[in-house]
């Protein structure tokens, strides 16, 4: 009888393992979400300003659902875009990103690049992330400047390890970016110094929301810091969240709108829109889009 039971207690595992992955693999990773945050940086009697956060899309040419969500975006009728990096999954990639994108690239807009915009995916132990530390191993190299082209053309600022001062409903924004700080490409000190007080809003854009970047920008006066990379921990626990961030940043800090630590700077963290092909699985950690409205402090 106890025998039996045990059967039968594995089974109930076992089939319950599988509806798990099931559902993490063919349907959470579908459900594409529009979250939306109320952000107070602006100066008193502002009127509010919005701004879409994109990340981590991990585009494969195949995936036209998720092309057809994120160019419906441009309903949301967003002041500004920006886009936190690891946009493509594949060598053939790029014609699908900007399918996705072409309908937002009238808003103004910047971007930086993530690791995964440089060099394709290969295969890995999906436990390796929880590791604190692991080898990076980096596949073939993407068309990555055949995508900066294309977003450049189109008038969005390259923001790798860059600053620059744009136009957006009205305002005028300052934005500094760096370059992936996950493959060691980040160079603050070339871009950094203080915020320019003529400028209405300050931005500080980065893929790895690395400790040693956010604590420089948000130093030199960065209101709002946008960054992606972490997918939200991915494989959360129900209750508890994150398990990791493959990176530097508090696991309570996975996604989602916080301050940052000893500043008054405020960090939005994107759960992306995408998996790494060879993981491609969500579980309660739906892929995402953002809609940030600011508003005065």
């Amino acid at each position: 009888m106890r025998k039996r039971s045990l059967i039968a207690l594995a089974a109930s595992v076992t089939a319950a393992g599988g509806a798990t992955f099931a559902y993490a693999s063919l349907v959470e990773r579908n459900l594409f979400t529009l979250r939306r945050f109320t952000v107070p940086v602006l100066e008193p009697d502002a009127e509010p300003l919005r701004i879409l956060h994109l990340s981590d899309l991990h585009m494969m040419p195949g995936q036209h659902r998720k092309q057809a969500w994120v160019a419906a975006l441009a309903g949301t009728d967003p002041d500004l875009v920006v886009a936190t990096g690891d946009n493509m999954a594949s060598p053939e990639a790029v014609p699908g990103v900007l399918r996705a994108l072409r309908p937002l690239l009238d808003v103004p807009g910047g971007f930086v690049f993530g690791s995964n915009d440089y060099r394709g995916p290969v295969w890995k132990n999906p436990l390796q992330y929880l590791l604190p530390e692991r080898e990076y191993v980096q596949g073939a190299e993407l068309p990555f400047e055949d995508l900066r082209a294309a977003l450049t053309g189109a008038g969005w600022a390259d923001l790798n390890n860059a600053r620059t001062v744009l136009k957006a409903g009205g305002r005028s924004v300052e934005l500094v970016g760096v370059d992936d700080p996950h493959v060691e490409r980040d160079d603050y000190p070339s871009v950094a110094g203080p915020v320019s007080p003529d400028a209405d809003l300050h931005l500080g854009v980065t893929h790895t929301p690395a400790s040693r970047v956010l604590d420089a920008m948000a130093a030199d006066g960065f209101a709002l810091l946008l960054a992606g990379h972490t997918h939200g921990g991915q494989v959360c626990v129900p209750g508890y969240g994150a398990l990791t961030t493959n990176c530097d940043l508090p696991h309570a800090m996975a996604k989602g709108l916080h301050r940052w630590p000893g500043s008054d700077a405020w960090l939005h963290v994107s759960a992306g829109l995408g998996t790494h092909p060879t993981a491609p699985i969500r579980f309660a950690c739906r892929p995402e889009a953002s809609i940030l409205t600011l508003i005065p402090r």
